[in-house]
């Protein structure tokens, strides 16, 4: 190696890579400094390094934020290469005691599965590991693998079309969807035909209005394709659209409204909320569950976190 690569070299520590990889996802200095606990001025020392480092600027000051060069772009999958292997080279398999541990799982999640997996979850904790605790964002699709790749979250579930390299998928259950309607509904009564289902008058789960204007929009095409199109007024008599499912059971629970939910959850709250759970009159959209974690890195305590999972599905 030459005395000008150990110069270079030398240049070069994990935080610099972690700063360079959240400036690329998030464009915003500000925001970059208060995801990373660092100050303002240290962002700006960071870029200035940066600069040094590659021999020309990697981030333009634009009036929307940082914009990466094109050279950036070409470093990006260098760079996040470098971050998996320190990572990699730096942890430790230590052996995990619940009983004694205190640490905090963060699991990025849509809420329909946090619903599913939390009670459970809850009491495995309070009962075997009182000094852990777990935490859950709301996040789907690629935004919720981004989030483990940047270890931001320990564990992602939910459903992927595609997992990115250096990460490990494991499927947790499949689920299809059912419809559901109060007890006592004057027009089903253990079944629905397709007359009803298509005239009942129906709560969907989604958003036909679109992203805010400072919202991050979600890629529609691949919603759809992971978890079912929703049907729109033109086919089925359509009364509301809410953002989550179990809001759709609970207006379906106090109304004569029809609504689409997950198997999994309609039954795990259909006796609480006095609901029916019924085959839909065609053949139902599946869609497969998965865990997914960072590869080839050992944490005995995710691993037992993650079969209080598994057991909180099954139950």
């Amino acid at each position: 190696m030459s005395e000008f690569d150990q110069l270079q070299i030398r240049k070069v520590d994990g935080g610099l890579l972690l700063i360079f990889r959240e400036l690329l996802a998030r464009r915003r200095a500000s925001e970059v400094a208060a995801q990373l606990g660092l100050s303002p001025s240290a962002i700006s020392h960071a870029l200035r390094r940066l600069r040094d480092l590659f021999g020309e600027p990697l981030f333009v000051r634009r009036s929307h934020g940082l914009e990466p060069t094109q050279h950036a772009l070409e470093l990006a999958p260098r760079i996040e290469a470098l971050i998996e292997l320190i990572g990699q080279t730096v942890s430790t398999a230590q052996a995990f005691d619940p009983a004694k541990a205190k640490r905090r799982f963060r699991i990025a999640c849509q809420g329909s599965l946090a619903s599913l997996i939390g009670g459970h979850l809850t009491a495995a904790f309070r009962r075997l590991a009182p000094g852990c605790a777990f935490s859950i964002r709301s996040v789907i699709l690629d935004r919720a693998l981004r989030a483990v790749r940047r270890g931001e979250a320990d564990v992602a579930l939910g459903a992927f079309r595609q997992i990115p390299q250096g990460l490990a998928a494991a499927t947790l259950f499949e689920d299809p969807y059912v419809v559901i309607a109060r007890k006592g509904h004057p027009h089903v009564d253990g079944a629905v035909d397709l007359a009803t289902y298509t005239l009942g008058g129906h709560i969907f789960v989604g958003d036909p209005d679109g992203a805010l204007t400072d919202e991050a929009p979600v890629d529609r095409e691949t919603v759809n394709a992971t978890y079912g199109g929703m049907p729109g007024p033109e086919s089925v008599w359509t009364q509301g659209y809410v953002s989550q499912w179990e809001t759709a059971m609970l207006l379906v629970a106090t109304t004569n409204a029809l609504a689409d939910c997950p198997r999994s959850l309609a039954r795990r709250y259909a006796d609480r909320l006095g609901l029916q759970v019924l085959d839909p009159p065609f053949a139902p959209f599946r869609f497969t569950v998965q865990t997914v974690r960072r590869a080839d890195v050992a944490d005995p305590g995710l691993d037992w976190c993650m079969d209080r999972i598994a057991e909180a599905v099954a139950t």
